[in-house]
C-alpha cells in the first residue's frame, strides 16, 4: 500500500494543497513551509491512534485559527469552516483488496486521477490499479462547544449522502506509522499506547498481564510507618479529628501508599533502563532510563524498533520527521536505507544533503507555500546532467541547492570557488558590509559552462528558488535568455573570469599571491623561466600569472588569491556583486548602513 495523492484544506498553515507522491519520498523546503503539517494531515486520516486523542483537533488546527464563520455572515446555509483532508492509496495487497472490496476505486497513474467508473478494459491496463480514497473532516460544533473529527471512506456515498466510517481496525490494516521528531524517541521503549514497543507487542499479539500484580505489590509497600519518621502520628490525629464530625467507620486507618496508579498510569511510567557505562561501588553498571541516553543513541534505538515493526508488518507506510537529528552522516544513510528497504513506502522530511543523496531526484518533492497554498514539484535530474554523472560528481551539490531557499549559479569551477571564498574573506574583513553566502542561505552550484546558466536558472526558478547568477560577458542574445530566467544576473566585464582577476585585482594582491607560491614551492616547474620576483615589473607579473592561471584553470587558484587579499585588493566586480547580493537578501542591513552614513554626515 502506498500513498499516491494528498489533498488538504484549511489545516494549520495550509489553506489548500494538492500533492502527488512517487513511492518513497523526501519532502524538502524552507522552515515553516508545511512539511510536518503534511505528515500530520496524513496521520489524521491513516494513523490508528490519532483520533483517540481528546480533542482530536483544536482551534489552532484551523487555517488562520478560523473555525467559526464571521458574525456578519451568519446564515443557516453558511457552515463553519471545516478541515478537510483526503488521501488516495494504491498498490493494495490481496488482503487489503479483499477487506476494502466495497470501497475500491481505480487510479490511473498516467493521468494521476481516478477513473469515473470501472470500465473493464481500463482496469486491465498496467497503469490502472485499485485504490482506496479516505477523507478526514474536522469541525467545531457550536451547540456542543467542542471540536470533532472523523475519518471516512470516500466511496461509496450512502443514500443519505453520508459516508461509512474508516475505523481504527481499518487503519491498522493500512499500516501507517508517523514518527515525530524527538517526541517519538522519548517514549519509544515505554508501554504507553501508541509507542513503538506497544506497536510491536500488538503486532505479535502479546498482551502483558502484569498490571494487577504490579498494582497489588505497590499497595503492600510500607511507606513511613515507622513512628520515628513522624508522619503516622500526624495521620492518627487527622483520623481523630475527622471522627469528631463523622461516624467512626469513616476515615479509618489513614496511611501512605506509593500512589493511586492505574494501569493507564503504569503504561506511561514503566520504561526500559539501559546501562550507562558508569560503574557503581559494587562494580555493577549503573542503569538509567533509556530516554536519558544521548539523542543519537535514542534515534538509533528508534531505528531498531522500526526495523522490527517493518519485518513484522511487511506492508507498512512510514512517515518520519528529520531522521538526521543528532545522527552522523553514515547513520543517516543507514536509517533511510533500512526504512525504505523494509517498508511499502517511506515519507521523510529532511534538511540533510546526506539524506537526500539516498533518493533519486524523482523521489524528492520540493514544497513551497505562497500565501496559504502549498505546492510540490518533483526535483527531477538537472538539465544536461545524466544519471551516471549525477551519482559520481553532481549529487551532493545538487542536494544542497534543493535544501536552500536561494541558489547562486556560477559559470564554472573558478567562479564557484572564487565567489564563495571572497564572500567569506570580505565578511571577515568587514562584516557590516559583506556576508558569507552560507550565512545568506545561498547554495552555490557550478554550471560548468556558460551554456548551462540559462537552463539551470529555469530549472531552479521552476522549483520556486530565488536565483542569482555570475557569468562571463555574453552576447546580447544569450544575455537576454539568461536574464529571462535568473532573478539577479551579474555579468562580468570580461569574457573570461581570469581576465577579471588579472585586470581588477590590485597589484599588491597579485604580487603577494605570486611570491607566496614561490615561497611554498608551488610554482610549476614548466614555468621556471617565468618565476615571479620582487623586481619583476607589474606587466611582466600579470603576463606570468596569466600563464599560471591558464595552466591551473579549475583548480581553485583564484580562490586562493582572494583568501589572502585585503578589501581594496579584491576585484571590484566581485565586491560589488557580493554587496548587491547581500542587500537583496537582507535589505535591512543596507538601510541601516545608509542611516549610519546619513548620521555621520549630519554630525560633520
Amino acid at each position: 500500500m502506498k500513498i499516491t495523492k494528498l489533498k488538504i484544506e484549511n489545516f494549520r498553515g495550509i489553506e489548500k494543497a494538492e500533492l502527488y507522491f512517487n513511492g518513497n519520498t523526501v519532502l524538502v523546503g524552507d522552515n515553516n513551509t508545511g512539511k510536518s503539517t503534511v505528515l500530520e494531515a496524513i496521520d489524521l486520516v491513516l494513523g490508528p491512534e490519532r483520533l483517540s486523542r481528546y480533542p482530536v483537533i483544536d482551534e489552532h488546527d484551523f487555517y488562520a485559527g478560523k473555525y467559526i464563520s464571521p458574525s456578519e455572515l451568519e446564515d443557516e446555509d453558511i457552515e463553519n469552516p471545516k478541515i478537510k483532508i483526503e488521501v488516495i492509496v494504491n498498490d493494495l495487497n490481496e488482503d487489503q483488496e479483499t477487506r476494502f472490496s466495497n470501497n475500491l476505486e481505480w487510479w490511473d497513474s498516467n493521468s494521476k486521477s481516478l477513473l469515473e467508473g470501472p470500465p473493464a478494459n481500463a482496469t486491465d491496463q498496467d497503469n490502472v490499479k485499485a485504490a482506496l480514497r479516505i477523507h478526514f473532516i474536522g469541525y467545531y460544533d457550536e451547540e456542543e462547544d467542542d471540536f470533532f473529527g472523523e475519518t471516512y471512506f470516500s466511496s461509496p456515498q450512502l443514500e443519505d449522502e453520508t459516508f461509512t466510517k474508516f475505523g481504527r481496525s481499518d487503519k491498522r490494516i493500512c499500516g501507517f506509522l508517523f514518527l515525530r521528531t524527538l517526541r517519538t524517541g522519548s517514549r519509544a521503549l515505554s508501554l504507553e499506547k501508541g509507542s513503538l514497543l506497544d506497536v510491536i507487542l500488538r503486532l505479535q499479539e502479546l498482551r502483558p498481564k502484569m498490571w494487577e500484580d504490579i498494582l497489588s505489590e505497590l499497595r503492600q509497600i510500607p511507606i513511613a510507618e515507622n513512628p520515628e519518621i513522624g508522619i503516622s502520628p500526624i495521620l492518627e490525629k487527622v483520623q481523630k479529628s475527622v471522627r469528631s464530625f463523622v461516624p467512626s467507620e469513616w476515615a479509618v486507618d489513614p496511611h501512605l501508599r506509593v500512589s493511586d496508579l492505574t494501569r493507564v498510569h503504569l503504561r506511561k511510567l514503566l520504561t526500559v533502563f539501559m546501562g550507562t557505562g558508569a560503574m557503581v561501588d559494587d562494580e555493577t553498571e549503573y542503569a538509567a532510563p533509556f530516554q536519558h541516553q544521548g539523542t543519537g543513541t535514542i534515534n538509533t534505538l528508534v531505528l531498531s524498533l522500526l526495523t522490527m515493526i517493518a519485518e513484522l508488518k511487511q506492508n507498512v507506510i512510514f512517515a518520519m520527521e528529520e531522521p538526521e537529528i543528532a545522527i552522523p552522516p553514515h547513520t543517516q544513510k543507514r536509517i533511510v536505507n533500512s526504512v525504505t528497504g523494509k517498508s511499502a513506502q517511506a515519507i521523510f522530511t529532511s534538511h540533510s544533503p546526506y539524506v537526500l543523496e539516498e533518493f533519486d531526484p524523482q523521489n524528492i518533492l520540493v514544497v513551497k507555500k505562497t500565501g496559504g497554498e502549498l505546492t510540490g514539484s518533483i526535483a527531477k535530474y538537472p538539465p544536461a546532467v545524466k544519471p551516471k554523472k549525477y551519482r559520481e560528481e553532481f549529487k551532493r551539490r545538487f542536494c544542497e541547492t534543493l535544501l536552500a531557499r536561494r541558489v547562486l549559479i556560477a559559470e564554472g569551477r573558478t567562479e564557484y570557488e572564487a565567489f564563495t571564498t571572497a564572500a567569506r574573506r570580505l565578511n571577515d574583513l568587514d562584516s557590516d558590509k559583506y556576508t558569507s553566502l552560507e550565512a545568506l542561505g545561498i547554495a552555490v552550484i557550478n554550471a560548468e559552462t556558460d551554456s548551462q546558466i540559462e537552463p539551470l536558472g529555469k530549472f531552479y526558478k521552476d522549483l520556486g528558488k530565488e536565483v542569482f547568477g555570475v557569468f562571463d560577458q555574453q552576447t546580447d542574445e544569450s544575455r537576454a535568455a539568461i536574464e529571462a530566467v535568473i532573478d539577479h544576473p551579474y555579468e562580468a566585464p570580461e569574457d573570461k573570469f581570469e581576465k577579471v582577476v588579472l585586470n581588477q585585482t590590485a597589484e599588491s594582491g597579485l604580487r603577494k599571491f605570486a611570491l607566496s607560491l614561490v615561497e611554498i614551492d608551488e610554482w610549476p616547474p614548466h614555468l621556471t623561466d617565468r618565476t615571479p620576483t620582487e623586481e619583476m615589473s607589474f606587466e611582466d607579473l600579470k603576463e606570468t600569472l596569466k600563464r599560471y592561471f591558464n595552466w591551473s584553470k579549475g583548480s581553485g587558484t583564484a580562490a586562493d588569491l582572494f583568501s589572502i587579499c585585503s578589501i581594496h585588493e579584491i576585484p571590484e566586480y566581485v565586491k560589488s556583486t557580493l554587496e548587491a547580493i547581500k542587500n537583496i537578501v537582507d535589505p535591512k542591513a543596507e538601510d541601516a548602513a545608509d542611516l549610519d552614513h546619513d548620521e555621520a554626515q549630519a554630525a560633520e
